[in-house]
C-alpha cells in the first residue's frame, strides 16, 4: 500500500517509481512468459529490430502472468492512486526499436483518471532506452507549454526549445529488473538511445466511470478503439474474483472482445512505419504501430 508521501509526490509530479518491488526469480518468470508470448505472435521467427512489436492484450495470455494482474503488488497500485472498484484499460507488451519522441497529455483533465504501471526487464539507463519524464507535467497547464513538442514526432530534428529532444530538462528514470514506473499517459515522457528489442511492458487501470459523462467519455474511447477496454474471455470467465472484477464494468457496460490478433509478421508487411503521436489514453501501440493483439 502506498504511503501519504508516495501519492503526494504521484500527484504533484506525476509519476512514481517503485524500486525491487518483484524479486529476481519473479522478473525472470516474468521475462520468459513474456518472450513466449511474443515469439509467438511472430510465428517462432526471431526478432529482427526492424519494427517495434507491441501487443495488447498481453498479459491476460498467460496464466502466470494473469496473477501478476491481481497481485497486491499491482492491483493496490490501482486501487491506492485510483480509488476502488478500477477497470483494466488495457496490458500490453513491447520490443521498442530507436528513440520514443516526447508526449503526453493535451491540455485538458481527462474526466477519468487512469495510470501505466510500467515493468523494465533489461536493466535501463539514461543511454539505454530509459523512461525520461517531465516532472509536474500531468497538470493541464504545463502540458499546453510542452505541446510544441509534438512537431519532434513528424521531425525529430525541431528544437521548439532551442535543444534536442535528448537534451531536454527531465529526470531519467534508471531502472533495474524489478522495479515499477507509475505514471499517466498524461505526464510527458520519452526515451531515447535505448537497443532494439528493449522490452517495456505495461499494465493499464482505469478509475471506475461513475457519472453519465464518465461513462460516455469511456464508451467514446472503447468505440474509437479495437482492443483496449475490450475485455477477454480468461478474464471474464476467470476463477478469480478480482480478475473477473477488473472487467465486469465493462461488460455491464455491453464492451466486447477485441480483435483478433494479427501475427506480427503479416503486419509488418502491410503496414508502414508510423511515428507516435498524441493524445493521452490513446490506444498506444495500435496507434504507433504493430502487431497488436486482440491494450492503451
Amino acid at each position: 500500500m502506498l504511503n501519504a508521501a508516495q501519492k503526494k509526490h504521484f500527484a504533484t509530479f506525476g509519476y512514481l517509481v517503485l524500486r525491487q518491488v518483484f524479486a529476481p526469480t519473479e522478473i525472470d518468470a516474468i521475462r520468459r512468459e513474456a518472450d513466449a508470448i511474443l515469439c509467438r505472435n511472430r510465428a517462432g521467427k526471431a526478432f529482427t529490430g526492424q519494427r517495434r512489436q507491441a501487443m495488447i492484450p498481453f498479459f491476460e495470455y498467460s496464466p502466470l502472468l494473469r496473477t501478476i494482474m491481481e497481485d497486491d503488488r499491482i492491483y493496490q497500485l490501482g486501487v491506492d492512486l485510483l480509488g476502488p472498484d478500477i477497470i483494466l484499460n488495457a496490458s500490453e507488451g513491447n520490443l521498442h526499436v530507436g528513440d520514443t519522441a516526447w508526449h503526453g497529455g493535451e491540455a485538458k483533465i481527462e474526466p477519468v483518471a487512469h495510470i501505466k504501471i510500467a515493468f523494465y526487464l533489461e536493466k535501463t539507463t539514461r543511454n539505454t532506452g530509459a523512461l525520461r519524464l517531465i516532472p509536474g507535467s500531468n497538470a493541464p497547464e504545463y502540458r499546453r507549454r510542452l505541446l510544441p513538442l509534438k512537431a519532434q514526432n513528424d521531425d525529430p530534428s525541431q528544437m521548439p526549445f532551442g535543444v534536442a529532444g535528448a537534451d531536454l530538462p527531465c529526470h531519467v528514470v534508471e531502472t533495474e529488473p524489478g522495479d515499477l514506473v507509475v505514471f499517466p499517459e498524461t505526464t510527458w515522457h520519452a526515451a531515447f538511445g535505448g537497443p532494439p528489442g528493449r522490452s517495456q511492458h505495461a499494465i493499464n487501470f482505469m478509475a471506475n466511470p461513475t457519472t453519465e459523462a464518465q461513462v460516455a467519455y469511456v464508451r467514446t474511447l472503447y468505440e474509437s478503439w479495437n482492443f483496449s477496454l475490450h475485455p477477454v474471455s480468461e478474464l471474464i470467465e476467470s476463477e478469480s474474483p478480482r480478475l473477473r472484477s477488473l472487467v465486469a464494468r465493462l461488460v455491464e457496460l455491453g464492451f466486447g472482445p477485441p480483435n483478433k490478433t494479427p501475427l506480427f509478421e503479416r503486419v509488418l508487411r502491410r503496414q508502414p512505419l508510423l511515428k507516435k503521436t498524441q493524445p493521452v489514453a490513446v490506444e498506444d501501440p495500435v496507434d504507433i504501430l504493430i502487431a497488436v493483439a486482440a491494450p492503451l
